[in-house]
């Protein structure tokens, strides 16, 4: 921006203060997640919104192209939006939004990877902690949380039977004192983009602990594919009603550019595997189309082994999930079978959840070559007589338990019985056997609520609770 430009709007904004008018501070206005400290996508053409008084005519400047000037003019319910172009990572900027009887500026922007964090309670859950449930590490990542290329961004919690067109938050810097309150596995997730990536991250938090997907899925979605799911409210549980996440802390981010979504969640649908199977990939294609450039990346967690009830075996929600991985485009799952606790629904380890999510992000986001970024996943099974030989994708460099003993394992014959069975690594192949079954047709793995999992490839990645069934 030349000396004159500066000029021109300090004195402009000096008239406006001076002669009294009531625009000032208010005809120009934002959302919330557009502010100072925010971060935008890089290399990217981006949108800008807000509202200003009917007749007024915006221009914006940006500081990293101080020759280009963005104009815009309000419709007539006063909401204006904008698209600019972004350059590579780099920063803080300044953009500035000038009218006739307004002018403000937005400090401290910079460019960089943007990611929307989003689910129930164990994205939800800080650095740290809950009461009596730590996440491990955690003050050593507080203590190293002060970094002016992480911003943070958290949706305060809020329901709504209607979109709205703002939610309450604002922009943080990180630091151990706002880290300490934020999202674990959504920082660390970021931190750790941020460090190998070496360009500055934005982190959008949205998340509410004990929530189904219903209540993240919009309105449209339900009524055209889910007349299982009546939208009501459930009055004494009204955030676990379908569509109010949606509408009082998804939309009001959209259309925000984000370079795509990271999500853990399933336990608020774990006793409706069959309809989650539908759901869940009908949700993703629901905000892809909201957002309206493309399938995005979504990155997900399956949920992990706890001592749930015994009313539903939670292993059928896990191949729910995997199901979703397996046919929805440009997702990816981060698999915990092996960091779950018996005694708490919120594993401790956030950093290896959030480190394999990050796997994904590197290597099929940023091209990142030479990583593994998925555990084994069944492929086939093939009988050779009292044995059941097993093959698996993502096990290019074989199979392993690191150390562990082989357990959770089970074969059935015909009968469709199943019993315990030893399990032997050979190569990139499983050889599973058992004494009670001379006939086995199929295999199962990991498929109870609770388990600590013990099959790998090699690079130390777990694999998923699989069957080879669809009993």
């Amino acid at each position: 921006m030349s000396t004159n430009d500066k000029l021109n709007r300090l004195i402009l904004f000096l008239c406006i203060l001076f002669t009294g008018s009531s625009s000032v501070g208010a005809s120009i206005r934002f959302p919330s997640v557009i502010g100072d400290h925010m971060v935008l996508q890089r290399n990217a053409t981006v949108k800008l919104w807000g509202w200003a008084d009917t007749g007024e005519r915006i221009s914006v400047h940006t500081g990293w192209n101080p020759d280009a000037v963005y104009t815009v003019n309000p419709s007539e319910d006063g909401k204006w939006e904008v698209s600019i172009t972004t350059p590579d990572a780099g920063g803080p900027y300044e953009l500035s939004f000038q009218s006739a009887n307004d002018y403000k500026t937005i400090q401290g922007v910079l460019i960089g990877e943007v990611w929307l964090c989003s689910g129930q309670s164990n994205m939800e859950m800080p650095l740290k902690g809950f009461a009596s449930q730590p996440v491990y590490g955690s003050n050593d990542i507080i203590a190293q949380s002060d970094n002016p290329n992480i911003r943070l961004f958290t949706v305060q919690r809020n329901t709504s039977p209607n979109p709205l067109d703002d939610c309450e938050g604002s922009w943080k810097r990180s630091s151990p004192k706002e880290t300490a309150g934020f999202s674990a596995v959504a920082y660390i997730y970021g931190a750790y983009l941020q460090k190998i990536l070496n360009v500055p991250v934005g982190l959008i938090h949205s998340s509410w602990g004990g929530t189904p997907a219903e209540a993240w899925t919009d309105k449209e979605t339900l009524e055209n594919s889910f007349k299982d799911i009546p939208i009501r409210i459930i009055e004494k549980n009204i955030h676990r009603s379908p569509t109010v996440l949606y509408n009082a802390m998804i939309h009001p981010l959209v259309p925000y550019s984000i370079r795509g979504v990271i999500w853990y969640q399933g336990e608020g649908n774990r006793m409706e595997p069959a309809q989650y199977a539908r759901l869940f990939p009908a949700m993703i294609t629901n905000w892809r189309q909201k957002w309206g450039f493309g399938e995005f990346p979504f990155y997900f967690v399956q949920i992990a082994p706890y001592k749930y009830d015994d009313k539903k075996n939670s292993a059928e929600l896990r191949e729910a999930q995997l199901h979703t991985l397996l046919h929805t485009p440009n997702t990816g799952m981060a698999v915990t079978m092996d960091v779950g606790e018996y005694g708490t629904i919120h594993p401790g380890n956030k950093t290896a959840v959030a480190k394999r999510l990050a796997y994904w992000a590197l290597a099929k986001t940023y091209g990142m070559e030479g990583i593994e970024y998925c555990g084994p996943i069944y492929k086939s099974i093939q009988i050779d007589g009292t044995k059941a030989i097993v093959s698996f994708d993502f096990a290019l460099n074989g199979l392993t338990s690191l150390g562990k003993p082989m357990e959770g394992f089970t074969v059935a014959g015909n009968d469709r019985k199943f019993y315990p069975a030893e399990a032997v690594i050979k190569g990139k192949n499983l050889i599973v056997v058992s004494d009670s079954v001379a006939a086995p047709v199929a295999v199962r793995y990991g498929w109870r609520n609770f388990i600590k999992g013990n099959l790998y490839n090699n690079a130390g990645l777990p694999a998923s609770s699989f069957r080879t069934d669809n009993w």
